[in-house]
């Protein structure tokens, strides 16, 4: 199968080291990256190409990724990717950040639709990354980013899928949207973001808070917090890769062959062993998104 959309977004390096980090030690027991972007190509000579990315992943436990998308050209190459690869499934839907561009050039319905037709492909299993940002976007740019959260939190019933939430200093908001619109029965706090406070919330509601390699990060004491208080059965992880390279590679590529770097770092601020920790992370995996084989 060809990628029908012959999409693939280059990332700005500008100065930084774009060398990918040596391959961990694999984990025993596998897992899943939860959310990446592996349409975004990243490290020297524009990065792994898909196939490659899939292979180092497998090599170190990771055997599956769901690949998230962000605008209409990056969910179509999602889609397209989780239908031509077994170790893939997709998230599909329009950032926050995009809706207010897709509004000013009176298109925003028409993304949503665009969304809604990709949302009936069987390997498209979330609708995703959605939700509130408030620290990119401008005041005018907000009631936008509300229009197509709430559209979107009807395409993720309408389809019966999961959600993943996008979530940045809008954390009032995007709660509150939740209950006042009703969340989907499966909602996935992407690269959870929050505090400890939060995260007894969002767990009371039955959401599942996913971490990504920021929870390395030494600032990000509010994660690890997070993390402590959220029950077991409602931790995921992910890469959100090429961003949020977990310590000690902060700054390089981040790309789902680094999960087992984060795994380790939370398995041990709980303090629980490691392959019950990544048992129950693919458990969760498999309980939001359901089988990669099917």
């Amino acid at each position: 199968m060809t990628d029908p959309s012959n999409y693939v977004r280059e990332r700005e390096k500008g100065s930084r080291d774009v060398t990918y980090p040596a391959a961990p030690e694999p984990l025993a027991v596998p897992v899943y990256d939860n959310h990446t972007h592996l349409e975004i190509a990243d490290g020297p000579d524009g990065g792994l190409g898909l196939d490659e990315q899939l292979a180092r992943a497998a090599d170190v436990g990771v055997v599956g990724v769901v690949q998230a998308g962000g605008d209409i050209e990056s969910s179509r190459w999602s889609a397209w990717a989780a239908a031509a690869h077994p170790r893939v499934l997709a998230a599909v839907a329009i950032h926050p950040n995009e809706a207010p561009a897709y509004a000013a050039q009176g298109i925003l319905d028409d993304a949503i639709a665009a969304i809604d037709e990709l949302a009936a492909q069987p390997r498209v299993r979330a609708i995703g990354e959605t939700g509130l940002d408030f620290f990119r976007t401008d005041e005018a740019g907000i009631p936008s980013q509300f229009e197509s959260f709430e559209a979107h939190i009807a395409l993720a019933k309408k389809h019966d899928l999961a959600m993943q939430i996008h979530d940045r200093d809008a954390h009032d908001a995007v709660l509150e949207t939740l209950e006042r619109v009703g969340a989907p029965e499966k909602t996935v706090f992407h690269c959870f973001s929050g505090d400890a406070g939060m995260a007894r919330i969002a767990a009371d509601r039955g959401y599942w808070l996913s971490f990504a390699g920021n929870v390395t990060f030494k600032y990000a004491q509010n994660l690890r917090d997070a993390l402590a208080v959220t029950p077991r059965e409602r931790i995921l992880v992910e890469t959100d890769a090429p961003f949020l390279t977990p310590v000690p590679h902060r700054g390089r590529p981040n790309a789902p062959y680094l999960i087992p770097v984060t795994v380790r770092f939370m398995a041990a601020e709980l303090g629980i062993d490691l392959d019950e920790f990544c048992a129950q992370l693919a458990a969760n995996t498999l309980e939001v998104y359901g089988s990669f084989a099917g």
